[in-house]
């Protein structure tokens, strides 16, 4: 018999693939028609799962070609806290991502993709950035939390409060120290710009050389490279 915890593991690569699918199928349809012409209906029929189950995976209707998944983040922030006390943050928060982006390459044409689809539709970016910065944030916390700085959560469960001035709209982070909060953005930006570069070095470019170069930059303290690198 199988055991509870293969099952479970069963069911999640399951419940992943079929958020993959939806993904792909929105991602697909909005390179082809434009996002704002793909509905919820066709993105489940290109599935090959229903409307309902399309609500399931994902908010709303512009989150698929966003390819915003919650799970990512959760698993990221899940392997930082598990890294071993031996490894520096910036070593577990490199580790952490690079097991999630371990098939890039085999998705290339979908990022590619995607990379259309957002440049058509400014207002697709802007849902992604914003959804990338709560993840930023969520990821900082559990830096200080691996660093051993206090929990940062107000008594009603809430982040961070907001204050009066010009930094009204800006939450109150300063519980969490800069250490966290740089590290949370620089890992996030070094994804970033990891998958551009690769994009544009074309077919034969190797995203886990690049991947690891751009951490190692990091790690090194961004020395300038020698005139010829």
């Amino acid at each position: 018999m199988k055991s509870e915890g293969a099952a479970l593991g069963l069911r999640e690569r399951k419940k992943q693939a079929t958020r993959a699918a939806l993904a792909e199928a929105a991602v697909r349809l909005a390179a082809e028609h434009g996002a704002e012409n793909v509905t919820v209906e066709a993105i489940s029929e290109a599935a090959g799962v229903s409307p309902r189950t399309f609500f399931n995976y994902f908010d709303s209707h512009d989150d698929a070609f966003v390819m915003i998944d919650r799970g990512v983040g959760e698993r990221v922030r899940r392997a930082v806290r598990e890294a071993p006390a031996s490894m520096t943050a910036l070593d577990a928060v490199r580790e952490a991502l690079a097991t999630e982006l371990a098939d890039v390459e085999e998705q290339r044409e979908i990022w590619d993709l995607r990379a259309t689809v957002l440049q058509r539709s400014p207002h697709l970016l802007v849902r992604g950035m914003g959804a990338h910065m709560t993840e930023e944030l969520e990821l900082a916390e559990t830096i200080a939390e691996r660093l051993g700085a206090p929990a940062f959560r107000t008594a009603e469960g809430e982040r961070g409060s907001r204050r009066p001035g010009p930094c009204a709209h800006v939450p109150d982070t300063s519980a969490l120290g800069l250490y966290p909060r740089l590290l949370a953005a620089a890992g996030t930006t070094a994804v970033r710009v990891a998958v551009e570069h690769w994009c544009a070095q074309g077919p034969d470019a190797s995203f886990p050389d690049i991947f690891r170069r751009v951490f190692a930059y990091l790690a090194a303290g961004l020395p300038e490279p020698p005139a010829d690198g």
